[in-house]
């Protein structure tokens, strides 16, 4: 009995490594020439990115064993829409002609396309099904339709990327729009997989916290998240996450990437604030681990705290990553910006958002 147990284990970590090894979404690997060039950042300690806070806890592997077995057991009343969620189709004649003030289009969760400045700019650009290194490893998207497909975008300008999360980074996705997009940018690190899907190293920038890049007019900072990394066991916090700064002459947005609630948004709000639009973090909570997600009140209070007119929530809509309904988050969160006076914008999915419009009327879709 002991020989086959030892054997069934021995066949588990052989699948396991030739899974992670061979499979192309779990993306690169940071080299050693590159860890020594991250050791300069502030924000790397001990071989990995830090947050300023001491978070979050490193658990244990039966800690994660535990935790997973939770959330995969767990019955959560309404976690899931009854069906696909609807979205506006977008025309892909007028997505590539337009030329006209910015405009934002979310495609559900964490995903925007930007027009600003006769540029087309994605952000975090998961287009794909389950967020997830294999489709049979998590639940389909809510939304089977997309506003517009990758195939018919126009050529997007620059890409941005928050982290490398498989909700925000997906491999599908990058490999079919890697061929019409001139820039990518992302926080440190997280170069490494698009390079690894084929991306030139002279398309990835990467940059470090309070880090800004040109690109022709426009402005990205990249600023401070309270988050974590890593696609597979063993590459943890091996690549940075950021929020992000975009401006241009006419318009200041802020995106904040995934974060737990803390004072970098006052410090980001006093550095780059005022901002017309923030697309804020709501969504994947959990008191279990409270440091590296935002409750939707804690979402108001940063927008506020960067000093943005209108609050946008983002990280829901898309993928059930937690133990809240599918609406907690917009409910809890229309509900505080109603307490606080504080302008929340809650458009469908692939409806045209105005950035620089705080009176925009959007419907309550969600009920």
């Amino acid at each position: 009995m002991l020989v086959i147990i030892l054997s069934l284990v021995g066949i588990l970590a052989i699948a396991y490594l030739l899974f992670v090894n061979y499979y192309p979404s779990f993306g690169g690997n940071v080299s050693t020439e590159q860890k020594k060039e991250y050791a300069k950042s502030p924000n790397y300690k001990d071989g990995k990115f830090v947050n300023k806070k001491d978070v979050p806890k490193n658990l244990s592997f039966g800690e994660t064993v535990k935790l997973a077995y939770k959330f995969f057991t767990t019955k959560v009343p309404n976690g899931n829409p009854e069906q696909s969620l609807k979205v506006e189709k977008l025309d892909s004649t007028n997505v590539a002609n337009f030329k006209n003030d910015t405009r934002l289009i979310w495609y559900g969760h964490s995903a925007f396309l930007l027009q600003i400045d006769d540029k087309n700019i994605l952000i975090d650009p998961m287009f794909g099904a389950v967020a997830a290194p294999h489709p049979w490893l998590g639940g389909n998207r809510f939304n089977k339709e997309m506003p517009l497909e990758i195939e018919k975008l126009p050529n997007i300008d620059a890409v941005l990327i928050s982290h490398d999360h498989y909700d925000h980074l997906d491999y599908e996705s990058i490999t079919k729009l890697k061929d019409k997009v001139d820039m990518f940018y992302t926080p440190l690190g997280v170069g490494v997989h698009l390079e690894e899907w084929g991306i030139e190293k002279e398309r990835i920038i990467e940059l470090d916290w309070w880090q800004e890049v040109h690109y022709k007019d426009l402005l990205f900072a990249c600023t401070p998240a309270q988050h974590f990394s890593g696609r597979k066991f063993g590459s943890e916090q091996s690549t940075l996450w950021s929020s992000w700064v975009i401006t241009s002459a006419k318009d200041k947005l802020f995106f904040s990437g995934d974060s737990g609630y803390g004072n970098h948004f006052k410090v980001i709000g006093e550095k780059y604030g005022p901002f017309d639009f923030a697309m804020m973090e709501c969504g994947q909570y959990n008191a279990m681990w409270p440091d590296i997600h935002m409750f939707p009140e804690e979402t108001v209070q940063a927008g506020i705290d960067v000093k943005a007119k209108v609050v946008m929530p983002i990280h829901w809509g898309g993928f059930k990553l937690a133990l809240h309904s599918w609406t907690d988050p917009i409910e809890r969160v229309v509900k505080k910006g109603m307490e606080l006076k504080a302008p929340i914008a809650t458009p469908k999915i692939g409806e045209v958002i105005n950035p620089k419009d705080s009176l925009q009327i959007y419907d309550v879709w969600w009920k």
